[in-house]
């Protein structure tokens, strides 16, 4: 799954539709379940749009019970079959929760032996469309460290259908966790982006590294005074707070991961220079999220390597307003970023 190639571009929600069309064009034992999932509607954000059409006996438009809607999926899963569920937005996840945590990752290893449970629950989530806090939350660490529950990001520089794919391929129940903010934004393709250098994937995670370099001899070989982790729902921002400190003759080079979780660090921590400024971005209120959780691990790898510990950016403890103008005082932003990673190259 490496750096995104599309002809003609598309973007990624149109991306994520096309995986899901290959999907079940490919096996006849995908199933697709939710609310408004079937055509005209073809999903909240016309992520299954032209599936029912296509598929008619395959794609379920269901009642408003996320609960019993992946209850459904669990059985499909169970039975052999292959169950991919669209979440209409984030806060409604947590209905299905229990059926998630209870049911979908103990199903793999309560029968006496290890069973395959092909499921893929779709989540639409995250800021940037002025929801508030109903609709406008990250929640991926409450699915953290959750056995047998593996955890996906939709990102730029990741193929969508290939997320999808490799998620329903594992044998192991998932979640896809898709900010919403990136549905109308193309993919971030190697050297399709000025001063911008794509590499990868390293590791079962699908490690995507970016360098941004400092100058204007572009980012090959550039030694990175700064190594920027983070998930796909904050890589824009990331880069251009990259870019901000590119501008200032840093050199930052950035991680962004096609699995969540379980994570594996040791492929890309070799990139992590001695005496190096190491930060994790999380969209989320922190600490205890995902961020702190690769602070961790990282700071357990490279200790006495690193300039200080890892410093993780983080949105505000706080219920995410609908006004833009509040919403930027409360979301982890590009300015922050670059601000406080300066500061910190700043002091010893």
């Amino acid at each position: 799954m490496g750096a995104l190639r599309m002809t003609p571009r598309a973007r990624l929600g149109r991306l994520l539709n096309s995986g899901l069309h290959r999907a079940m064009a490919e096996d006849d034992s995908v199933y697709v379940l939710g609310g408004d999932v079937a055509d005209p509607r073809g999903g909240t954000f016309r992520i299954t749009a032209g599936l029912s059409k296509a598929y008619p006996s395959r794609v379920f438009g269901t009642a408003a019970s996320e609960a019993a809607v992946v209850g459904v999926a669990n059985g499909l899963a169970l039975t052999g079959e292959k169950a991919i569920v669209e979440i209409t937005s984030d806060g409604f996840v947590a209905q299905a929760f229990d059926q998630i945590l209870n049911m979908s990752s103990r199903l793999v290893s309560m029968y006496g032996r290890t069973l395959p449970i092909h499921l893929v629950v779709r989540c639409p989530m995250g800021s940037g469309r002025g929801d508030g806090g109903a609709h406008g939350r990250s929640l991926q660490r409450h699915f953290l460290g959750v056995p047998d529950l593996h955890l996906f990001e939709l990102s730029p520089v990741h193929d969508p259908g290939e997320q999808l794919a490799a998620a329903i391929g594992l044998g192991r129940p998932s979640v896809l966790f898709e900010p919403r903010s990136l549905y109308g934004r193309y993919p971030l393709a190697s050297r399709a982006e000025p001063g911008v250098e794509v590499t990868g994937p390293f590791g079962e995670s699908r490690w995507m590294r970016l360098v941004v370099a400092a100058g204007a001899g572009g980012p090959s070989g550039a030694a990175a005074e700064v190594t920027v982790f983070c998930a796909g729902g904050t890589l824009d921002r990331s880069v251009r707070a990259a870019r901000a400190l590119a501008a200032t003759g840093v050199t930052v080079q950035l991680f962004v991961p096609s699995r969540l979780f379980p994570f594996d660090l040791e492929p890309v921590t070799g990139f992590v220079g001695p005496g190096g400024l190491v930060s994790v971005v999380d969209d989320g209120p922190g600490p205890a999220g995902w961020a702190s959780a690769v602070a961790a691990g990282l700071a357990t790898r490279l200790w006495g390597t690193l300039r200080k510990a890892p410093v993780l950016l983080s949105s505000a403890p706080s219920v995410v307003p609908a006004a833009q103008e509040l919403e930027s005082r409360v979301v982890i932003s590009s300015a922050e970023i670059a601000r406080r990673l300066a500061r910190e190259l700043r002091t010893p």
